[in-house]
């Protein structure tokens, strides 16, 4: 698929990343000339652009686009990215980040949303358990992209990682997936290379879909 990613920051560029690693096309469209980062993704397209604009889309030729995901940390430039997408080429597919979960309401068909992804919201759910039932071991789907998944996995008791950092544990991952967040006794923190993991920890993934088997293998090998 094509995929056409408004906002290069670094959750644009993580889910770049994702997508090419399971083939897919992308390109990434940001404003600032600082986002423009192309050592870091050499595989992915870029384009110096505001993705509010209609021209800057006209040029991105965005109706030859499968999917656009618009992942800004402004949900209003997110919102006007959506509607645009939708309205104006026809995208069938179109993806939105919330980043105020107050702004909720707006992220709906009428704005040419398909699928809105509040990461605040997925993030309060797994402190409350309001995903539903999280056996140790088993990983748990939270949300859905094109071919990617976002997962939590609880760290079981014995588990091979439990009492390690974090760096030992993204040396052994599966190519397609990358620890996001590490959640403990109700706080979410960034999984840093030295974080040490324990048992009970809520650990989010960003992940290819086929890759979940995988991931208890490692978090999880009995």
């Amino acid at each position: 698929m094509r995929i056409a990613i408004a906002g290069a920051g670094g959750v644009g560029r993580s889910i770049a990343a994702e997508l090419l690693d399971n083939g897919h096309e992308v390109l990434l469209i940001d404003r600032q000339t600082r986002a423009i980062r192309v050592d870091a993704l050499d595989r992915a397209e870029w384009l110096l652009a505001d993705a509010c604009e209609l021209s800057s889309l006209e040029d991105a030729r965005l109706e030859e686009f499968d999917v656009v995901v618009a992942a800004t940390g402004d949900d209003k430039v997110n919102l006007v990215v959506s509607l645009l997408a939708k309205s104006e080429f026809g995208v069938g597919r179109v993806v939105a980040r919330i980043n105020d979960p107050a702004n909720e309401w707006l992220f709906t068909s009428s704005w040419g949303v398909d699928v809105a992804v509040s990461p605040p919201r997925m993030m309060a759910a797994l402190v409350e358990d309001a995903t539903g039932v999280n056996v140790a071991g088993e990983a748990v789907s939270l949300m859905t992209l094109p071919d990617t998944d976002l997962v939590e996995f609880t760290l079981p008791d014995g588990a091979p990682h439990a009492g390690r950092p974090v760096r030992e544990l993204e040396g052994n991952l599966p190519e397609n997936a990358v620890l996001v967040a590490v959640v403990r006794n109700g706080h979410v923190r960034a999984p840093r290379p030295e974080t040490v993991l324990e048992a009970g920890d809520d650990l989010v993934f960003l992940s290819g879909s086929q890759t979940s088997e995988e991931l208890g293998a490692v978090l999880s090998p009995e």
